[in-house]
């Protein structure tokens, strides 16, 4: 079972920046796509950010367009979701996610079964 952990979350005022980690405990090339995901209390988790592992095809929920990132660096085993202009809204529980089996069409990540997951990350942003 692949482990992954996250870090980077904390708190931080409205309008500024988190850059969360993802570390896998094993070689990342045989993921399909990893994401990240959010869950807020009393909310259902959703899918905020993912990323193909091979050919780097990015979705991004339409919440966070525009002001998250997220990227992969394969040598460090390592996702990232850079996190700028950060709403009140955004807070949550951010968790990491990897899926191994193959992934296909353009919209990969609605198919894509995470069956790896993170502890999770606290992101609180304050108004």
């Amino acid at each position: 079972q692949v482990q992954l952990v996250e870090s980077g979350g904390g708190l931080v005022q409205a309008g500024g920046s988190l850059r969360l980690s993802c570390a896998a405990s094993e070689r990342t090339f045989r993921y399909s796509a990893m994401g990240w995901f959010r869950q807020a209390p009393g909310e259902e988790r959703e899918l905020v950010a993912a990323i193909t592992w091979t050919g780097g095809s990015t979705y991004y929920a339409n919440s966070v367009k525009g002001r998250f990132s997220i990227s992969r660096d394969n040598a460090k085993n390592t996702l990232y979701l850079q996190m700028n202009s950060l709403k009140p809204e955004d807070t949550a529980v951010y968790y990491c996610a990897a899926a191994i089996d193959p992934v296909y069409g353009t919209r990969w990540y609605e198919s894509a079964k995470f069956s790896s997951w993170g502890q999770g990350t606290q992101v609180t942003v304050s108004s």
